[in-house]
């Protein structure tokens, strides 16, 4: 029982020695060593990365968070474009997905904001970043694709998406 005690006491040292109690002010500071130019104040940012738009969002007093990218107008995708999103949802957008929003098809990373640590958060900020320069291609977030019937491989891209 005792040496059960130990390990018990040593599992929950080790997981709170990974927790980062993630705040506005460590999230600023993030943002501005990954991006090329940052607008905005603590708890709402727009920020740029190799010209991809990335916003975050967060609410310290319901401890939630979002890193969005529009993608571009529901009415400009092709109905294909909506199908590989929903299957990359599935198979190769890792901690991301594409969701649609008042016309707008994004890639978005949702999270609660406290159990993030820096590394999470650099690692979302370029999924989500990977996520909007492959839509229409691959379609992922990461090299890590899960496997399945995902239906047909995804294509090289046709034609350019016109981003909003």
């Amino acid at each position: 029982m005792k040496q059960f005690l130990l390990l018990f006491g040593f599992l929950i040292s080790a997981n709170s020695f990974y927790a980062q109690d993630m705040n506005n002010e460590e999230l600023h500071k993030v943002i501005l060593e990954m991006s090329d130019s940052i607008e905005g104040e603590l708890g709402h940012w727009s920020f740029l990365i190799n010209g991809i738009p990335l916003y975050c969002i967060s609410d310290v007093n319901h401890n939630r968070m979002r890193i969005i990218s529009p993608i571009a107008e529901m009415k400009d995708l092709k109905k294909e474009h909506k199908e590989m999103a929903l299957k990359a949802n599935f198979h190769s957008a890792l901690d991301v997905r594409y969701a649609e929003s008042d016309g707008i098809m994004w890639v978005a990373f949702i999270h609660p904001l406290k159990e993030l640590n820096n590394e999470q958060v650099k690692d979302a900020i370029k999924q989500v970043f990977a996520g909007a320069v492959t839509f229409g291609t691959t379609y992922t977030s990461t090299d890590l694709v899960f496997p399945g019937s995902g239906g047909e491989e995804p294509k090289e891209k046709e034609e350019e998406i016109e981003r909003s």
